[in-house]
């Protein structure tokens, strides 16, 4: 297991971020200089010294899926419009609004995500954990490890990517760092499933109904 003084060494020799230094000692065995290359090699850490850099630019992309019952809108930032052009950057972005549409995240990043959201999901991890009997003393860490698992579920950046399930999309977007050389970022989108929310308003109105004819 690494230290944190070796975390923090490696971030300082290539920029990425501790979560992704932490990882990057843990697949090479702590060797320092196998992490950096292991880190070069997924353009974690080109894509951290870039990350500051302003992305203005970029492209709204609409994607629809089987057959008009799924539409997704999305907007992909980087930072000129010579690469917005690109076929690399295009295909991207289609990559990205397909993930949406198949994934049904709710949120772009784990900061995005409210804290009263998080809280509430926390306590209905706890809730379940008590119910299902788990000893007190490890009731938080089993609770970190579910909430890990949520944000892989609702933070578009922390699921796995759909066509290559190895990577996530997180990791899909700094090998596009890497490659075409500009900080991207997923800014905004919006997904639509055809007759959402439709049922439980039809649900509500017929409770109505019934509420009337009781009167």
């Amino acid at each position: 297991m690494p230290t944190m003084q070796d975390i923090k060494a490696l971030r300082e020799r290539t920029g990425a971020g501790i979560l992704d230094c932490k990882k990057a000692l843990v697949e090479n065995n702590d060797d320092v200089e196998a992490a950096i290359d292991w880190l070069r090699a997924k353009g974690i850490a080109k894509a951290a010294k870039k990350a500051s850099r302003a992305a203005t630019e970029g492209l709204v992309h609409a994607y629809i899926h089987a057959g008009g019952a799924i539409g997704v809108l999305v907007e992909v930032n980087c930072e000129t419009d010579f690469v917005a052009r690109t076929d690399d950057f295009k295909n991207l972005v289609h990559d990205i609004a397909m993930q949406i549409a198949a994934a049904s995240p709710e949120y772009v990043t784990k900061e995005e995500v409210p804290a009263e959201a998080v809280e509430h999901e926390r306590q209905i991890q706890l809730q379940r954990i008590m119910e299902e009997g788990k000893p007190e003393h490890i009731a938080e860490r089993i609770v970190e490890g579910r909430m890990r698992k949520w944000y892989e579920d609702v933070c578009l950046v922390e699921q796995k990517f759909i066509k290559d399930d190895s990577k996530t999309v997180k990791d899909l977007l700094n090998e596009a760092v890497a490659k075409i050389g500009e900080n991207i970022r997923v800014r905004r989108f919006a997904r639509f499933a055809l007759g959402e929310g439709l049922e439980k308003k039809e649900s509500d109105l017929a409770a109505e109904v019934a509420a009337m004819t009781q009167g």
